[in-house]
């Protein structure tokens, strides 16, 4: 087929998550962007009767989602910095769905650091075979010793804004999202200037208090990284980094929805607390993602697969996860009770917003791009297409 026509077809007999609907029915593709959609019965017009056609059998169609903090999958992870390990890696989360995510680094050296901000810079500059990358979200590591996580203690250090400032002069727009303990020592001014630059700062790895969050969020901070997980937990009396996060309509909270890292009555807590656009799923999925149980590695530190929980070896610390963005959407809707309408803005427009890219994706709209995924009556992924182009196919 010529370019036009993989990115302009319609695909039909499928049920539409459109906004705060579901329509059954179809949709046409032209030339990478949503051209229209067409509840049963209506009729397609004839200028789209030529077009070819992808029979949706009964299934859903899904913005496609957008993982806001994902570290590899299939055996790769984006610390390795090169353009084989990031195919690898989209390639294999287009295959679940994903259409758009930011390249996720652990706390490690700087030099090392820097190599994935230049690699991704370089990556999007050219041909993005599968998922796009959208940017880079620096986890640490500007983050705190006494909840590393699966964060590596030794290259923990405060807050660097010489570094920031020379990495986006050096490839300006490619740092999304910067993930810091804001209890540390010159954070606030640090949040202020890349709240300012456009970067979302968010809490995580935190022994911050309650007040600590809210004062960050005064100066800028917007975001939380895996809710729950890492961060000074909810007491009645100290409410703590999760009760700022659960309290204050400005952050933006992610989910870990894997029914390892957060049991599912505290993330219908979530769900209850948090304005309809502000809670975004995520899978934080390492290198095992996709791959057996058995040993692998996060940054330097080794990690135990088993029955899909990623682990330290070295203690029982949680260490990334092996979700996929298909496995979160599931997990919401058959564990958690939500409906499908709200876990596709979990996984889709709400990130879209965040990441300020809702006029042009995460939502099935006409005029945006044909950023889709189809799946099956159970939500297996049956096709997933980029800017109407297909990146993935079952």
């Amino acid at each position: 087929m010529t370019k036009q026509s993989q990115e302009s077809w319609r695909i039909t007999n499928v049920r539409i998550v459109a906004d705060e609907e579901i329509i059954s029915g179809s949709l046409v593709v032209a030339e990478g962007k949503i051209a229209g959609v067409y509840p049963e019965g209506s009729d397609v017009p004839a200028a789209y009767g030529e077009l070819p056609v992808v029979d949706g059998e009964g299934g859903w169609l899904l913005p496609g989602f957008i993982d806001v903090h994902v570290h590899g999958g299939n055996g790769a992870e984006f610390m390795e910095a090169n353009r084989e390990a990031f195919d690898r890696i989209t390639a294999f989360h287009a295959a679940n769905g994903t259409t758009c995510m930011l390249a996720t680094t652990v706390t490690a050296p700087h030099d090392e650091t820097e190599a994935v901000i230049r690699e991704v810079a370089a990556y999007r500059a050219g041909d993005m075979p599968y998922a796009a990358l959208h940017g880079v979200h620096l986890e640490g590591p500007f983050i705190s010793e006494r909840w590393p996580g699966a964060q590596n203690p030794a290259y923990i250090v405060d807050p660097q804004p010489a570094w920031l400032e020379d990495w986006m002069a050096r490839w300006p727009d490619t740092i999304r999202l910067l993930t810091l303990a804001p209890e540390r020592r010159g954070a606030g001014d640090l949040i202020a200037m890349l709240a300012e630059r456009g970067v979302i700062v968010a809490c995580g790895h935190t022994d911050s208090g309650y007040d600590d969050i809210i004062a960050a969020v005064d100066r800028g901070l917007s975001h939380a990284v895996h809710t729950f997980n890492a961060m000074t937990p909810l007491h009645h009396r100290k409410p703590g980094t999760v009760g700022a996060v659960l309290t204050d309509p400005r952050i933006c909270a992610e989910v870990i929805a894997d029914g390892h890292h957060v049991h599912p009555a505290a993330i219908r807590l979530l769900v209850a607390a948090k304005p309809a656009d502000k809670l975004l799923l995520i899978t934080d999925a390492m290198a095992a993602a996709g791959l057996p149980d058995g040993e692998y590695k996060l940054g330097e530190l080794p990690v135990v697969v088993k029955d899909g929980a990623a682990r330290l070896k070295d203690g029982d610390t949680l260490a990334g996860s092996t979700l996929t963005m298909i496995g979160a959407l599931r997990f919401m809707v058959e564990q958690v009770g939500v409906s499908v309408q709200d876990a596709s803005r979990m996984a889709s427009g709400n990130p879209a917003k965040q990441l300020g890219i809702a006029d042009r994706t995460g939502r099935i709209a006409p005029g945006l791009q044909a950023d889709l995924v189809w799946t099956d009556e159970r939500f297996a992924v049956r096709q997933t297409w980029v800017k109407g182009r297909t990146v993935a196919r079952a």
